[in-house]
């Protein structure tokens, strides 16, 4: 149990970010949820993430026992980019799967990286996601960074957060995109249509994009793309909104291409982050999949125009 006496200088702070301030070991995601499952007290009393915190105040917070992760470790391959005792920075392929969840209770990126990281990951992204700090899509392929400890990932998620980690993505689209760069600045929220998809809505949370043609080849584009938000699926929304869906997109489009390729060719190319205990600054790399690879050859055969 951790206790706290609200001084003069403290009043009026959301209890979520003071008790954020107060314990750098606990993300204030995670504070709201102890709040919510009334694990945090104030005065003895419940409260809300919200509460504006008054001199004197007695808050209590119960300490979370580690949970006993039941996820199975599983050999699966996955091509290591950087590792060190804080982090692991990863390529994962086309299809599979991030974490767990209904549908897929195996056979994800967790299980293979419990795999090689045995007992060293963070336990903030919950039982079934230990070590995430972000995401991609199952058919996105790419780099992602997993954290090995609490510190790493509290770290991460705030940089995150702060719009201080650089993505960078390699998406081919249908059709040829006439400027060559532009910012999409489009809010993105649940599809009142289909809940299972994501749309650009008026109500939805602000979501950026900026994107540069690399190349130009008949009836398809080479695009870089840099995302301000992580909204969820906020590319291939993004591009299809503006009438350049994503090829092998079979959510936002059609999905039909002359490769048959199912899942859409987007690749997190690279990430640029300050490392979260050594603070240097990181750029790394993940080669893009050989299907995609051919697929270029293929098209840079047609003679396309290049920038």
């Amino acid at each position: 149990m951790r206790e706290f006496i609200v001084n003069k200088e403290e009043i009026n702070y959301r209890i979520d970010a003071y008790l954020a301030q107060k314990n750098k070991d606990i993300s204030r995601v995670a504070i709201q949820r102890l709040i919510t499952e009334k694990k945090i007290l104030v005065n003895g009393k419940k409260t809300k993430p919200s509460y504006k915190v008054q001199e004197n105040d007695h808050i209590t917070l119960e300490e979370e026992k580690p949970k006993e992760i039941s996820l199975k470790a599983q050999e699966i391959p996955i091509e290591i980019i950087y590792e060190d005792k804080d982090i692991i920075v990863v390529n994962k392929p086309k299809g599979l799967v991030v974490h767990p969840a209904n549908g897929n209770p195996d056979g994800t990126l967790v299980n293979a990286i419990m795999a090689i990281c045995k007992d060293s990951l963070s336990g903030i992204g919950g039982e079934i996601r230990p070590g995430i700090v972000h995401r991609l899509d199952k058919d996105t392929s790419g780099i992602l960074i997993v954290a090995k400890n609490d510190k790493s990932h509290i770290n991460l998620s705030e940089q995150i957060k702060n719009h201080e980690v650089e993505k960078t993505y390699i998406a081919l689209v249908k059709g040829v995109v006439k400027e060559n760069e532009a910012t999409i600045n489009m809010p993105i929220g649940r599809s009142p249509k289909d809940r299972k998809k994501m749309a650009v809505v008026k109500n939805g949370k602000e979501a950026i994009t900026h994107f540069k043609v690399l190349k130009r080849y008949n009836n398809y584009t080479l695009l870089e793309v840099k995302i301000e938000t992580g909204r969820t699926h906020q590319i291939r929304v993004h591009l299809t909104q503006i009438g350049y869906p994503i090829v092998g997109d079979t959510t936002y489009s059609n999905g039909k291409n002359k490769w048959n390729v199912q899942g859409q060719c987007l690749h997190a190319k690279s990430l640029k982050f300050k490392h979260p205990i050594t603070k240097k600054e990181m750029y790394l790399e993940a080669k893009i999949p050989e299907y995609f690879e051919k697929i270029l050859k293929e098209l840079n055969e047609t003679k396309g125009t290049e920038l």
